[in-house]
Parts: structure tokens; C-alpha cells; sequence
């Protein structure tokens, strides 16, 4: 019987052994918008007919489309780098504005 598999740190790529503490993560991105204007003068139809054309016109692949609307991630990260991370996505309200 084998022990555990060995983990790699998301973050670092450091092997986490066995005996040492890590932390698992998952994080989601979804892209919302509050607000949909219509265009004025324009219909329903006319705004999806423009939008099918804008994104046939784009030269990004369906995967890097969709990756605007939704990304996922899950893994470990090992101790020193948990700081690090934490202390990114707890930014205070303040600091994290546009970018």
C-alpha cells in the first residue's frame, strides 16, 4: 500500500511532502453585468444579429471566450505561499479598484 500522492503547489511549484500542512483552493470567476442598455433605435434582433457578427469577427478561439465568462481553478498551495494569496484576494475595498 502507497502513501499519498504528492501535491505541487499551485502558486510556487514547490513538492509539498506528506507530513507538511497545505491548503486546498478553489476559485470561480463568472462575469456579470448589472446593467444591459439597448441601443437606441435598435431592436432586440438588430442588437443579437451585431453581437453574432462581433464575435465571428473576433480572433479569439470559443475557449478564450468562454474563459471571459466563467474560469475555474482548484489546487493547492503550500504554507509560505498561502500568505500570499490571501493576502491578494483580501484586499481592502479602498485599494482594490479599477484596474
Amino acid at each position: 500500500m502507497s502513501g499519498p500522492r504528492p501535491k505541487m503547489c499551485a502558486t510556487c511549484g514547490r513538492s509539498i511532502a506528506a507530513s507538511e500542512v497545505y491548503y486546498r483552493f478553489s476559485l470561480v470567476l463568472q462575469g456579470e453585468q448589472d446593467v444591459l442598455g439597448p441601443t437606441p433605435g435598435a431592436s432586440s434582433g438588430d442588437e443579437l444579429a451585431s453581437l453574432l457578427k462581433q464575435l465571428e469577427a473576433s480572433s479569439e478561439s470559443a475557449q478564450e471566450m468562454e474563459e471571459q465568462v466563467h474560469w475555474e481553478r482548484s489546487g493547492v498551495v503550500c504554507s509560505a505561499c498561502r500568505s500570499v494569496v490571501v493576502r491578494t484576494l483580501s484586499a481592502p475595498p479602498e485599494v482594490a479598484g479599477p484596474h
